[in-house]
């Protein structure tokens, strides 16, 4: 039986307010509440919760045949919680009978695969602590931002301990190769890859209400018959999208629901496909090659690279001052600031950066709250300027010295943090040394042993091959050399 995985991406980031150069240093309020809130409430009612209500209606009427799966970012937990709890106890709803399957994924739905592994591995381990606090299970798969994967992304994943990792069936990594199997990666093969087809999702996420489109309407009848149509070895669709597909930009209006609702019933009915999670589509199928990805890809665009949020000048400039903060706030311990820098490494920050409006059309626009990509910057900068003001100021809290020029500080903590580098080195040498000296005591302990052992082993060989004299035997022959004549 074939396979068909659905999986959603859910995420709301906290977008930044109007931040002026004159601000800088006086306000540390960077995000606009009001517009968090509006856009939260809206979205929760137009799709979070009529779609939830959805897919849980579906679960009760098919039971454990009909799965879906969900990677939710900590920004829209969060926000969930602030504006929005109902939406949250409607996902634990569906947490609860077992058909839904929750994924890890960034924290901040950040870009720092792609740049500081430490902050990666530290922003996957907390969205996948808040995931099992929440609902009840941690998660076992995989979902990077945006679904940005390569080789290297991939392995550090598998590092990591997850089975299965999703990404994009990009046509110029698979070529001749079809998205509808499953693939492993090239550095550590024991991660399993889920590929996006993306022609299948995008029919539903893109083009269903497109009336210009050749094959609209789309109905649940139709879209089963294109599954049919799937080459026979073929195993597995994978069926990727935005949730905000369902009532935002595919409003109500436009049949989306009503097909929704239909298509389980016509897979049943009329294909011999199966709906799994992709943990056990995983388990159940096996991998038919490896994939080699050595340059990122994404979802987004024609291009399905990183263009979106990094192909200009704007954006790397941005990018790279943003990271270079990585090494200071490891010396500081202010919730406040770890907050604030969790909320400005979302990706969307940079996406509103971008200048590709020619092949991807009002993609960018979506709830962007800039006329311009030089005004997303300028913002984003302004506020960078402040935030970083605010970690050299409290790392000079921590450690005050008299008479210090501003202009001295940065200096003084690229000499600190060489050090804690240097000593960091210094100590993961010392351990490889403790390592060497202890296996080394253990082998001589070993041979040590071996050896007197040995000996005892022969000294009771000889002891049994040549008898010890008696005491009487000593005496006779004590006598016999007392008497024995004296030489003239």
């Amino acid at each position: 039986m074939k396979t068909i995985c659905f999986y959603f991406q859910v995420h709301q980031p906290f977008r930044l307010r109007r931040y002026r150069f004159f601000d800088i240093g006086e306000y540390h309020n960077y995000f606009d509440d009001f517009s968090n809130r509006s856009i939260m409430k809206k979205v929760a009612e137009k799709c979070y919760l009529p779609t939830n209500n959805l897919m849980l209606d579906l679960i009760n009427e098919f039971g454990s045949r009909f799965k879906i799966s969900y990677s939710i970012s900590g920004t829209a937990l969060d926000q969930f919680e602030m504006y929005a709890p109902e939406v949250l106890k409607s996902f634990q709803r569906l947490a609860e009978t077992g058909c839904v399957e929750f994924l890890a994924e960034t924290y901040s739905h950040s870009l720092s695969s792609l740049k500081n592994r430490n902050e990666f591995e530290k922003q996957v381990s907390a969205q996948s602590k808040r995931i099992e606090e929440l609902f009840g299970k941690k998660p076992t798969s995989f979902r990077n931002t945006e679904l940005i994967y390569s080789d290297e992304i991939g392995s550090i994943v598998a590092d990591m301990g997850y089975k299965a990792m999703l990404t994009e069936g990009a046509k110029h990594i698979l070529g001749w190769k079809s998205s509808n199997y499953l693939y492993t990666n090239a550095i550590n093969p024991k991660l399993k890859l889920l590929l996006k087809n993306f022609r299948l999702s995008d029919d539903i996420a893109f083009r269903f209400s497109n009336q210009g489109w050749g094959e609209w309407p789309l109905t649940a009848e139709k879209y089963v018959s294109w599954l049919k149509n799937i080459e026979p070895r073929e195993e597995i669709v994978n069926l990727f999208m935005d949730y905000e597909t369902f009532g935002e930009h595919q409003w109500a209006e436009t049949g989306i629901f009503d097909f929704m609702r239909s298509l389980p019933r016509m897979v049943f009915s009329n294909s011999n496909f199966e709906f799994l999670t992709p943990t056990e589509a995983a388990e159940k199928h096996q991998p038919v090659s490896v994939l080699h990805v050595p340059h990122p890809i994404s979802w987004a665009d024609e291009e399905r690279d990183l263009t979106a949020w990094l192909g200009n000048d704007l954006q790397d400039e941005a990018f790279h001052n943003l990271y270079s903060l990585a090494e200071k706030l490891n010396l500081i311990n202010d919730e406040d600031i770890k907050r604030d820098w969790k909320y400005l490494q979302t990706s969307d920050h940079f996406y509103y950066m971008c200048t590709k409006w020619f092949s991807d059309g009002d993609v960018h626009k979506y709830f962007n709250p800039y006329d311009t990509p030089y005004e997303a910057f300028i913002n984003f900068m302004n506020i960078l300027s402040d935030f970083t003001l605010r970690i050299d100021n409290k790392i000079k809290e921590l450690a005050p010295i008299p008479n210090i020029k501003p202009e001295e500080i940065d200096s003084m903590l690229k000499t600190l943090l060489d050090r804690v580098k240097e000593l960091k080195k210094l100590q993961q040498e010392n351990l490889g040394k403790e390592k060497t000296v202890n296996k080394r005591a253990e082998k001589k302990v070993s041979t040590t042993k071996n050896v007197t052992v040995s000996k005892t082993k022969k000294t009771k060989e000889i002891a049994k091959a040549k008898p010890v004299s008696t005491k009487k035997e000593t005496i006779s022959k004590k006598k016999t050399k007392t008497t024995s004549p004296k030489k003239k």
